[in-house]
């Protein structure tokens, strides 16, 4: 052999990229020379040998058990010293016997009988999200103790980390002789059976003294309790168990912002009946402008060194309005004013004040014509989105070059900023470079720009996590008032110019090949798409007010989400009286 035999008191030798030979020279395994542990075998690279009375195991599989028994199960391979020799799919142990410190921990799962198989799955599934090894077997202690004794003896020899999980009910023996064979931890997880009326259980809780198996009846709960024991060393485990609380905590807070919301509908139903809403507003006189200008859903009135901007109910789709949309101009407005107050330290803005709930005094600006996009995932289905583009073939993005492979809605491996010129130059997407070579911005403000952009969205998406939100992508404008200081503009992080998910089922989702779960506000567009030409018809039938209504709470809802904060229904209704004196 390439690196010679080495000789373990007569019990066959192990050599590096050679052959181990059993008794009488028999060949035996393949593995790597490292370490030599006198008169218990070889220690070598990622495998061990065990003491020889016990059987061994390598890193490619292969475990003698004791007399001829199965070394934690599996096919047979070749026998030795009278030894049946068994290969395994996976490596068993992977560093010294000594020490379990680096090695990935396990849960070996032992069921009464094959009846329990789909519990003892839904224990494994659950332990994979954590990193943990989780082994099948079955061991009766009632109609195989022996056998049951000769898997705890073959585990308690490996050196990996472990917890074992007993899953048999009735009388539950399993559990408790688990736990006098062995001095690691023990979970039983009984399956309930309602043959006794549940007191089946009673085997399981009932234990003798000096007997602790800990007893937990869920599946995912008695995965989670082995995780936390695993994870006071491994804090790959431990990180683990922290995400799974943070999404459990985030999926509480979702669903009960969609609880207090739903508990408003009455407040939004009653302001559309009254049509308490903003769609067209003549405020000139009020704001002493010389002149307004309309968005799709802000007017704005010039006024000097500052413009007023009213955001008002208006929901447009097909270049043409919709509905008014009770609160939405509230939402958009304060859910703007609260991350401009929170972005303060990343970058000035044009804000001056917020006298009232639908109305923003800003400090006069000179928008630069470019929007500069930042997005976190690669997602969208618009002719501009990322998704669309990268679906189509194209590669070279606004400058940057993606990879083969990427799926839609998968998260980038870095956030990335994809400018768009604004609507008056086109609205299409645009590189760096082109926004410099076409003179659009000079490089010292687009560098300011792109810098300030990526660090507004990286902060938005901290923010947001911590809401039960992803900040998927946004836009941001930006400008320069008379000083020459570049100030953000418009809106930051609203739900009509951000794309949000929910959190905590995006993963699992994500991995299921579906959609993210998010806070659609589409449905009222498809409506019109539906039972109208909403491009071609004259007149567009009225939205339905149970429609409206919702999208409403909806709007309601990403604000309290976004925000963390409570709605105001009750604040200063959107009357042009009310915003005048406001301002006065």
């Amino acid at each position: 052999c390439p690196q010679g035999i080495v000789d373990t008191k007569g019990r066959g030798g192990f050599v590096g990229d050679g052959c181990g030979r059993g008794g009488g020279d028999s060949p035996f395994v393949l593995f790597l020379l490292e370490k030599e542990r006198t008169g218990v075998g070889r220690f070598v690279g990622r495998e061990i040998a065990r003491k020889s009375m016990l059987g061994f195991v390598t890193g490619t599989g292969i475990a003698s058990g004791k007399n001829g028994a199965p070394a934690l199960g599996c096919q047979a391979v070749k026998p030795n010293f009278g030894v049946g020799v068994r290969r395994t799919s996976r490596s068993l142990v992977t560093m010294n016997a000594a020490s379990s410190e680096g090695l990935k921990p396990v849960c070996p799962i032992l069921m009464g009988s094959a009846s329990d198989m789909d519990r003892c799955k839904k224990i494994a599934e659950a332990l994979e999200a954590f990193g943990i090894d989780a082994d099948l077997r079955i061991a009766s202690a009632h109609k195989v103790p022996a056998r049951l004794l000769q898997v705890i003896e073959a585990y308690n020899e490996d050196p990996r980390p472990k917890v074992f999980i007993g899953v048999a009910g009735r009388s539950n023996a399993l559990s408790g002789v688990l736990d006098c064979a062995t001095t690691a931890p023990v979970i039983s997880c009984p399956p309930y059976s309602d043959a006794f009326g549940g007191t089946d259980l009673y085997s399981s809780i009932r234990m003798p003294g000096g007997v602790a198996p800990a007893l937990v009846l869920d599946p995912a709960g008695a995965a989670l309790m082995a995780a936390k024991i695993l994870g006071i060393n491994n804090s790959k485990v431990r990180d683990a168990v922290a995400d799974l609380q943070r999404r459990n905590r985030e999926r509480l807070f979702v669903d009960d912002v969609l609880s207090t919301s739903t508990s408003l509908t009455p407040e939004i139903r009653a302001r559309h009946q009254a049509k308490e809403v903003i769609t067209e507003t003549d405020l000139t006189n009020t704001f002493g402008a010389s002149e307004k200008r309309s968005g799709k859903v802000r007017d704005q009135y010039d006024a000097g060194d500052k413009i007023y901007l009213v955001t008002t109910d208006r929901q447009s789709a097909f270049d043409r309005v919709l509905a008014a949309i009770p609160f939405k101009g509230q939402v958009l407005n304060l859910s703007s004013a609260w991350w401009f107050k929170k972005t303060e330290h990343i970058i000035p803005n044009h804000v001056l004040s917020v006298p009232h709930p639908y109305v923003t005094v800003a400090k006069k600006c000179s928008p630069f014509p470019v929007e500069f996009v930042v997005r976190g995932y690669i997602t969208g289905s618009t002719s501009t989105s990322l998704w669309t583009n990268y679906n189509n073939g194209v590669r070279n993005y606004c400058g940057i070059n993606f990879p083969e492979g990427l799926i839609k809605n998968q998260k980038l491996d870095e956030n990335v900023l994809t400018p768009t010129t604004k609507e008056e130059f086109g609205d299409k997407p645009i590189s760096p470079a082109e926004i410099i070579s076409s003179r659009l911005m000079t490089q010292q403000d687009f560098d300011a720009c792109a810098k300030a952009s990526m660090e507004l969205f990286a902060y938005g998406q901290e923010v947001a996590r911590e809401n039960g939100l992803i900040l998927v992508d946004t836009k941001y404008e930006f400008g320069k008032d008379a000083d020459g200081v570049i100030r953000l503009i418009d809106e930051i992080h609203t739900p009509d110019s951000s794309r949000f998910w929910i959190a905590p089922t995006f993963d699992e989702r994500f991995k299921k090949g579906e959609s993210p779960e998010n806070v659609d506000k589409e449905f009222l567009r498809l409506w019109f798409r539906d039972n109208c030409d909403p491009y071609k018809d004259a007149t567009l039938p009225e939205a339905p007010e149970d429609l409206v209504v919702e999208l409403g709470r909806r709007y309601i809802m990403l604000y309290q989400l976004i925000t963390g904060e409570a709605f105001d229904t009750n604040a200063t209704p959107p009357s042009p009286e009310a915003i005048a004196e406001a301002i006065a």
